[in-house]
C-alpha cells in the first residue's frame, strides 16, 4: 500500500510529465504555422524577407515564453512542491 508521501511524489511526476507535454504542444503548433506562414510570405515577396524574417523571429521568441513558463512551472511541482514538505513532516521526517 502507498503511504501518503510516494503518493504525492507520483502525483508530482505525473503532473509536471501531463503538463509539459500539453503546455508545449501549443507553442510547437504555433510557431510551424507562423513559420509556415513567413515563408509563403517570403515566397511572395522576396524583396521584404528581412522585415518578414525579423518580425518571426520576434513573434517565435514571445510564443516560446509559453513553453518556457510551463518548464519552469514543472520544475517547481518536481523540486519546490510545498505539499512535499507537508507530508514530510507528518511523517516525522
Amino acid at each position: 500500500m502507498i503511504d501518503n508521501i510516494g503518493l504525492v511524489a507520483a502525483a508530482s511526476l505525473i503532473s509536471a510529465g501531463i503538463g509539459m507535454g500539453i503546455g508545449a504542444l501549443g507553442p510547437a503548433i504555433g510557431e510551424g504555422l507562423a513559420l509556415a506562414q513567413a515563408l509563403s510570405a517570403i515566397a511572395q515577396q522576396p524583396d521584404e524577407a528581412n522585415n518578414i524574417t525579423r518580425t518571426l523571429f520576434v513573434g517565435l521568441a514571445l510564443v516560446e515564453t509559453t513553453a518556457i513558463y510551463t518548464l519552469v512551472v514543472a520544475l517547481i511541482i518536481l523540486f519546490a512542491n510545498p505539499f512535499w514538505a507537508y507530508f514530510v513532516n507528518q511523517a516525522g521526517g
